[in-house]
């Protein structure tokens, strides 16, 4: 983009800081000269009491993974939801959101879940192992939202639930490199529903080669995580990031690291 930046990362373990520390970091970095700061787990909900301002989406969710130095103002924003809504949007252009299904409700699930709702998802039953999280995130969508018909499922209602939906969104960690697995018998979709997936290490997870392989139109866990940087940029900067060259390197740096893993076992 022709721009004159550098982007760290402050990764608390290596500094041996707490989470709680993300304060004086952020003080830390706007006097060393910094734009913005990203905040990823588990800060995204610290920080809410520690911005000047919060962007109205930011509030909704009630999690920020972007503060702005704006002067001497710290502005949050949370960019997940537009990086999952743009990702959807690209990615599965004729989705159904007649009826949708999510699993998990954690901060991911809240940045799903918004997203989805505000492309106009009708009906949107949300299921977590959790099921006061569920219900949470329930009442706050419905306040938000107040023309989509919002549910929550119970664990032997699920199944039924997932055969007659129309996309089913997967929100948990299940199926990263270290938590291997599929959170739902992919043969109770029906015929033409899509599968989304949040996990993009790796981007083909169980779920996702599954569903695929079944005929379904599926969506990576790559869009949003590109879409999130993306949107970010675009704030930080005031300028258009080039998403597609985002997409394809990504998707470059993810082959690289697999090969490198593969390389490293010996296989």
């Amino acid at each position: 983009m022709g721009l004159d930046y550098e982007y760290r990362i402050l990764d608390l373990l290596e500094l041996g800081r707490p989470a709680n520390d993300v304060g004086a970091m952020l003080t830390e970095a706007r006097s060393a000269g910094y734009a913005a700061m990203n905040i990823t787990h588990p800060c995204k909900q610290l920080v809410l009491d520690l911005v000047d301002e919060l962007d109205t989406d930011a509030a909704n969710l009630r999690a920020v993974n972007l503060v702005v130095f704006d002067g001497d103002r710290l502005v949050g924003y949370n960019t997940d939801w537009m990086g999952y809504r743009d990702g959807l949007i690209a990615g599965l252009p004729n989705a159904s959101l007649d009826r949708v299904v999510q699993i998990g409700c954690g901060g991911a699930g809240a940045a799903t879940a918004y997203a989805l709702l505000s492309v106009g998802a009708q009906r949107l039953d949300l299921f977590d192992a959790d099921a006061v999280r569920a219900d949470e995130l329930a009442l706050r969508m419905r306040a938000r939202f107040t023309e989509a018909t919002i549910g929550t499922l119970a664990s032997d209602e699920l199944p039924e639930a997932i055969a007659v939906a129309t996309g089913v969104v997967h929100a948990t960690p299940l199926g990263m490199l270290h938590h291997p697995g599929v959170a739902f018998d992919v043969g109770l979709l029906a015929e033409r529903a899509w599968v989304s997936d949040v996990v993009y290490r790796p981007l083909e997870t169980e779920l996702i080669r599954e569903a695929a392989q079944r005929g379904h139109p599926v969506l990576d866990g790559g869009r949003m995580a590109v879409g999130q940087a993306c949107a970010s940029l675009r704030i930080i900067t005031g300028l258009e990031p080039d998403r597609d060259r985002m997409q394809r390197h990504f998707r470059d740096l993810i082959s690289a690291e697999v090969d490198s893993r593969m390389r490293r076992g010996g296989r």
